[in-house]
């Protein structure tokens, strides 16, 4: 029985050594290179996206039509803003023509799966025309519709991904004021 106290306390030492010395194995490892431009953006991309799609499908659709103030657009044509917008990046970068209206209608996508999969779409579809260009193409130029100006990909993106953030941002307040906590926000599991 004299042993015992003696063995956990060795157990314990070698417990506690092993991750120490994982770590000095780290700390001594080169560090990994950097992920290519393109992995990065992509990465971006599907961030936001995967943020507003997690917010299109946990809001309660009797919430939909919800807006702070009169002079707001309601949760859902936050969604169908912000999806909408995006192909003022894909189409250009896929060599189309940006659509002709800005704003996606709500009496079009008038269920909240219609919308979700809307959202779902807009982001899968840049992801693709990102990955397409690859490294070597996010310095292509493409033109701005909106300044008439030529545009790097890569810049153009990245306006996108803020302006996604931006919307993001309202609808963490729209979440807030509904009385609910945004999926972001939560602790997680």
């Amino acid at each position: 029985m004299k042993k015992f106290p003696f063995l956990a306390l060795a157990l314990l030492a070698a417990t506690l050594a092993l991750p120490a010395h994982a770590q000095d194995a780290k700390k001594d490892a080169p560090p990994k290179p950097a992920d290519p431009p393109s992995k990065v953006v992509i990465d971006s991309w599907n961030d936001i996206g995967r943020k507003l799609i997690a917010m299109a499908e946990d809001f309660p659709e009797d919430k939909y039509d919800f807006k702070p103030t009169p002079a707001q657009r309601t949760f859902a044509e936050q969604l169908l803003h912000a999806g909408g917008a995006n192909y003022y990046f894909i189409n250009p970068l896929m060599g189309q023509k940006p659509p002709a209206e800005e704003d996606m209608k709500r009496d079009k996508y008038k269920t909240k799966a219609d919308i979700v999969a809307m959202v779902k779409k807009s982001f899968a579809d840049g992801a693709a025309a990102l990955k397409a260009k690859g490294d070597k193409g996010l310095n292509d130029t493409i033109v701005d519709p909106f300044a008439n100006q030529q545009a790097r990909v890569i810049d153009y993106a990245y306006g996108f991904i803020e302006h996604c953030g931006e919307h993001y941002g309202q609808l963490v307040v729209y979440y807030r004021l509904a009385g609910l906590v945004p999926p972001e926000s939560r602790p997680k599991k």
